[in-house]
């Protein structure tokens, strides 16, 4: 099942009509897949761009055209003796910023259409490398050809790309087993439902228990700087008009709060302490 499948399924269960998830997981994958819903969609962009954690399997040895075990395979090498302070050590090539060529099996898309698209028929796919950041890399265990990986990264980051290219750094190649994402900020500790879970919980006890599983939109925005706005002033953000604040320094992205706390949604605070909207909530203007 892709991401998109995923998320239209869950959609249906919860009657929205508008849904975005924050950021595709492979078919392969499991774990974490934030949705969001009617004017939660409005952030939704905002978590694509979030740090992610995972862990994943990989097998070393073996290279496969998309780079995990959906895959075909390409080549087999002999696995060197490895240890884990020989893995420990090869990993460190893939901290901090570096550049990454994306698996030619990707949604990313060029020329207007995914890249997995010109794959499958087979095109010869000519894939640049880009830079993205991983945070961390943990070596979790090594138990013969098989190794175990927890990753922290920015968005855009490839697991499989990592696996592929730590196959090379070792000499023998390797492939994506298992993956798993663990969480996606601001949701470090996320309470995750499958979509059969979903589908027993709205069979058993209806629409009020699938309610009783949202997130307020808020909860999304915790990591951002807050500005709390008085009514008047809220009125005046609602109406698209600009509000002078005794403030001043950086511009600077926040998000827009009522005195009770409640999102109004997003807006820039300029050099000179102005407050203008970025994306505001029905509520916010009155809707």
């Amino acid at each position: 099942m892709s991401s998109n499948q995923a998320l239209q399924r869950v959609r249906h269960l919860f009657r929205a009509e508008k849904a975005g998830h924050t950021g595709s997981l492979d078919p392969l994958a499991t774990g974490l897949l934030p949705v969001c819903f009617g004017e939660a969609t409005k952030i939704a962009g905002l978590l694509l761009g979030n740090a992610k954690a995972y862990e994943t399997t990989a097998r070393l040895g073996v290279t496969t055209d998309t780079d995990d075990a959906d895959g075909q395979p390409l080549r087999e090498r002999a696995v060197p003796v490895l240890d884990d302070a020989a893995v420990t050590a090869a990993l460190q090539a893939f901290l901090g910023r570096i550049s990454q060529r994306p698996p030619i099996y990707s949604a990313l898309k060029q020329g207007g259409e995914p890249l997995y698209a010109k794959a499958r028929r087979g095109e010869t796919v000519d894939v640049p490398e880009r830079e993205v950041e991983v945070h961390s890399i943990e070596l979790v265990s090594l138990e013969g050809d098989v190794v175990s990986l927890r990753i922290t990264c920015g968005s855009g980051t490839y697991i499989r790309s990592i696996v592929r290219d730590l196959g090379e750094a070792l000499g023998c190649g390797a492939h994506v087993l298992t993956l798993r994402r663990l969480w996606v900020d601001p949701f470090r500790q996320p309470r995750m439902c499958t979509l059969d879970e979903l589908r027993a919980l709205a069979d058993a006890e209806g629409e009020a228990a699938l309610e009783a599983l949202l997130l307020p939109v808020d909860a999304g925005l915790v990591e951002w700087p807050r500005v709390a706005l008085d009514a008047a002033q809220a009125a005046a953000l609602g109406q698209g008009q600009p509000v002078r604040l005794d403030l001043s320094g950086e511009v600077r992205d926040v998000n827009v709060t009522d005195l009770s706390g409640r999102s109004l949604g997003l807006g820039r605070i300029e050099a000179d302490g102005t407050l203008r909207a970025r994306r505001l909530f029905r509520w916010t203007c009155g809707g």
